[in-house]
Parts: structure tokens; C-alpha cells; sequence
């Protein structure tokens, strides 16, 4: 079985391998990377995924196994080695470069405030009265001194004002986001409107957003009490060319701004060791180091002249650029097989689908047909059994019809009956006893053909669950007047002594328009 970029996870124990799906979940990287990181981390995916945003630190018990295992003979030796290898190198070819620092991500922690017992409450209550009073009355002070012009103004009651307004003590913790947008309009206040494109959100996001999009964090720490901040905001900052340099698509820089007065720029400034205000720090992702964390590639502190400031990050831009940019064209290669996949997958469900639908109409092709197969013969039989049952009845019918008056009796009914056959036979004259119904003369035409044959193999016996329907009408051509069969309607009653009679076959349609009515 073998995963991802070609890495056998067959071997990994279930537990092994529900880890390693929890860890790519979360951190999106691939099974080749994700696998030697898990094993480092003795499989435990909390400790990975925070070495995969934090950076994955040294190992302390590895390097104590390693200095055991080669412990260094002479010190000063291997130096002058190093310094007459470097000396002795061909041009055009450098020396390994240094594994860099690692980039922390920080996340601010809220701060918490401790509320004094009661009893305390009480008892400095008069302080805390005396306290606010003053802060008070100097408040208003400063803010009546800062109406005059900043070239007046004294230095020690600015630094007082800037301690004042953004000091640690008075200055409220607000969300990463509003940290940033208060850093801005602070900036844009003091400085004027300017070009440079600070991120908007919190140091972490930054962060996150420079690894994922591999481009470079440009990191920039200032402190208002100190007294090259101005200088060096005005001067190198905000001087074109590092402006247009930091603006630049081609050099994909995110600057990301803070004030240590802030609670997450001075946790960032403990953290990346800022030591001398101004301090601006490059960070990226290092690849070719073996590693998947960020790290700072570049420190600069102190005050710079704007083309000093912009060759060093243009140096340290030289040296790792080609890194992310093989980072970002291997990722690019891998979201195009990713999407190839994707893509190869939806037509094969596509595909599938497809080929379910077939099946399905198929099968329900096959089933209708055989429906209407047995429909069919179920049609045939009952037309079979119906035309035997009418057979039968016919036989039976025949052998009730009672016979022909004798041609001398009196009171009857003379019919001339004009069948719906040509021939001899299209003409009948018959004599009726003349209580017989009109259902007799029915049955009588009905079953002319059987009487006509002479059969004596009659029915004698009368089919059950059978009723017969007639599939012709005798009617009266003029005035027309249709006589239908009926057991208590008497033929003298209904027709007289004589009669002119017509038969007439109901045709199919008229047979489904009186079913219709019904």
C-alpha cells in the first residue's frame, strides 16, 4: 500500500495511520513530509502539528547522542581548517550556509486582572481616590501642552504624553485586528498619509499568511519613546525607494507593523530578540534547510539609510528567493496533479453514474417488456376463457330458445329479421309466441347460426359467473326505434303483432364510448 508521493504506509500500525490522516487534515502537507515529522514527534499529532507552525525546534537528546559520538578533537584546529578552506575556495562557489533562527508564531494572551479582597478595597480606597485625582490633573495638563507645535514643544513632556497615551499601563489590550488598525491610524496620525501596505490582523496571521502563500514577512518594531524612531520612519521607512521596494509584486513581501508598547509587538520583540530600536526582521519559509517552519533569514536594528535598508533585504531576497520560488512552482505542480485527480475522479463518477443510469433503465426496459409480455398472455387467456365461456353459453342458450309457433296458432308475433350477413341468410321471417321478451329475440339471433346447423350436442348447463353481452342491436328502420334485450318487456307489449327488424353489429368504438358512460 503506498500513499502519497510515493511513501509506503503499509507498515504504519492503525493507530499510526489515523494520526497521520488526523496530521495532513489539519496542516494540508504532504505524506512524504508529514511521515518523518510524526516520527519525530513519537507519533503524537498534537507535538507535530505545533512543530509544523511553530517550527520544529532542536532535539536536545540527538544532539547530546551526537556530541558523544563525535566529540571535537581541536577546536582551534578545525577553525584555522575552516578559515583555509574558505580561503582556499574557487570563486564562484560559497560556502554551506548557516541554518537560520527559527520564526516563533505568537498568539497574544489575554491579559487577566486581579481584583484585591474586599477588605483591601476598603482600606486603599482613599489612594485610589488621590491617585485618579492626579492622574487627572495631569492629563489635563498634557493635553493643554499638546496644542503647541511639536518644534516647542519640550522632549520630556512629549515622551510623557506618548507614555500616557500608549503606555503599557494605560494602554487597553484590544483583538489582533483592532491592534493593527489602531497601529495604522497612529502611524497615518503622526506620520501622514503614506503608501506602505500594512497587514491589517494580528502578527500570527501574518505569519500564516507568508507561509502559505510562501512569500516574505517583513517585520517592523518601533518604539515611540525611543529617539531614532522618528528619524528612521521619515528617513528610511518612508523613503521611496524602500517604498516602492517593499510595494514591489516581484519581491512578494508582507509587512506586517507593530508598536512595543502593544502587548503582541512586545511579546514579538521578546521573542525574535530585539535588543536596538528600530528593529525590522525578514522572515520565510527554508526549504533547503529540511525544515517547514519559518525562520528569520535577516535582522536589522538600529537606524539605516534608505538604500543601506533596502540592499540588505535585497540581499537576503537574492538568497532565499530561488528557495520559494522552487517551493512555490513544486506546490503549483502539486495542486495541478491534485486537480488532475479531482477532475479524473469526477468523470470517473461521471462516468459511473452514467453507467448506473444505463443499468437502471435497462433493467427497467427489461422488466416493462416482460410486463407487458405477461400483460399480453394474461389478455390472451382471459380473451380465450371469455370466448369459450361465450361458446359455452351460446350452446346453452340454444338449447333453451323455445321452438317456433305451429304455423296455424294464433297470437303471435311475425318478424322479418334482416341480418347483418348478405346472402341466403340475410333475410329471416320467424313466428314468436307473443308473451316472449325482447331478450328472446336477442338470444334467438344470437344463436341463429347453432339453430341453423341442426347441432344437437347442446349445452345444458349454464356457464357460472359468466354474463353474456350482445354485440348487436335490432331496431325499427322507420320510425327508427331501437329495442333493447330485456326479460320483461314482451314482444306484442313492445313491437305489435308484425314487425320490419334490422340487426345491427355495434362497432368497437361505440362498444368503448358505452363503456365510457358506464
Amino acid at each position: 500500500m503506498a500513499g502519497n508521493g510515493n511513501v509506503d504506509i503499509g507498515h504504519l500500525t492503525p493507530d499510526q495511520q489515523a494520526a497521520l490522516e488526523q496530521y495532513t487534515q489539519v496542516t494540508a502537507q504532504d505524506v512524504k513530509d508529514a511521515v518523518p515529522l510524526l516520527e519525530r514527534s513519537q507519533w503524537n499529532v498534537q507535538i507535530a502539528i505545533a512543530k509544523f507552525f511553530d517550527g520544529e525546534g532542536p532535539d536536545p537528546v540527538a544532539e547530546a547522542i551526537a556530541a558523544q559520538d563525535h566529540i571535537p578533537r581541536q577546536a582551534a584546529r578545525h577553525e584555522n581548517l575552516q578559515e583555509s578552506l574558505a580561503a582556499s575556495r574557487p570563486l564562484g562557489r560559497s560556502l554551506p550556509r548557516s541554518r537560520p533562527d527559527p520564526a516563533p508564531r505568537i498568539v497574544p494572551q489575554p491579559q487577566t486582572t486581579h481584583r484585591p479582597p474586599l477588605l483591601l478595597a476598603i482600606l486603599f480606597a482613599p489612594f485610589n481616590f488621590g491617585y485618579r485625582a492626579l492622574s487627572t490633573i495631569f492629563r489635563t495638563f498634557m493635553y493643554i501642552f499638546a496644542f503647541l507645535p511639536a518644534s516647542i514643544r519640550p522632549r520630556a513632556i512629549t515622551t510623557s504624553m506618548t507614555s500616557g497615551w500608549k503606555g503599557t499601563m494605560g494602554r487597553r489590550m484590544l483583538m489582533p485586528r483592532d491592534t493593527a488598525a489602531r497601529f495604522k491610524r497612529e502611524f497615518d496620525e503622526e506620520y501622514g498619509p503614506n503608501n506602505l501596505p500594512f497587514f491589517e490582523g494580528g502578527f500570527a496571521q501574518a505569519l500564516d499568511l507568508a507561509k502559505k502563500e510562501l512569500k516574505f514577512l517583513l517585520i517592523v518594531l518601533m518604539s515611540p519613546e525611543h529617539d531614532d524612531t522618528e528619524s528612521f520612519t521619515r528617513e528610511t521607512l518612508l523613503s521611496p525607494d524602500v517604498v516602492a521596494f517593499i510595494n514591489d509584486p516581484a519581491n512578494n513581501i508582507v509587512l506586517w507593523g507593530g508598536n512595543v508598547l502593544d502587548s503582541e509587538a512586545f511579546q514579538v520583540a521578546a521573542e525574535y530578540n530585539c535588543t536596538k530600536y528600530p528593529f525590522s526582521c525578514l522572515v520565510c519559509l527554508t526549504p533547503k534547510e529540511g525544515s517547514t517552519r519559518m525562520s528569520i533569514v535577516k535582522r536589522l536594528s538600529g537606524p539605516l539609510p534608505g538604500p543601506a535598508y533596502v540592499a540588505e533585504l535585497q540581499t537576503a531576497l537574492a538568497k532565499y528567493a530561488p528557495d520559494l520560488a522552487g517551493a512555490r512552482a513544486e506546490r503549483a505542480a502539486q495542486e495541478v496533479a491534485r486537480n488532475l485527480r479531482t477532475e479524473q475522479d469526477s468523470a470517473y463518477e461521471r462516468s459511473l453514474a452514467k453507467d448506473r443510469e444505463r443499468a437502471r433503465q435497462r433493467r427497467e426496459a427489461e422488466a416493462a417488456a416482460k410486463e407487458a409480455e405477461k400483460r399480453a398472455i394474461e389478455e390472451a387467456e382471459a380473451a380465450e376463457r371469455k370466448a369459450r365461456l361465450r361458446e359455452q353459453w351460446k350452446r346453452w342458450r340454444a338449447a333453451n330458445i323455445a321452438p317456433e309457433p305451429e304455423a296455424s296458432a294464433k297470437d303471435v308475433v311475425r318478424l322479418a329479421l334482416k341480418m347483418p350477413d348478405d346472402g341466403p341468410a340475410g333475410r329471416v321471417v320467424r313466428r314468436f309466441a307473443k308473451d316472449s321478451t325482447t331478450e328472446e329475440l336477442y338470444a334467438f339471433v344470437e344463436c341463429y347460426d347453432l339453430l341453423q346447423s341442426g347441432d344437437l350436442d347442446l349445452e345444458k348447463v349454464e356457464p357460472e359467473g359468466y354474463e353474456h353481452e350482445y354485440k348487436f342491436r335490432i331496431a325499427s328502420p322507420l320510425p327508427r326505434v331501437v329495442y333493447e334485450p330485456d326479460e320483461s318487456a314482451t314482444l306484442a307489449a313492445t313491437i305489435g303483432r308484425s314487425g320490419n327488424l334490422i340487426v345491427e353489429n355495434i362497432a368497437p368504438e361505440e362498444e368503448s364510448d358505452d363503456d365510457s358512460d358506464e
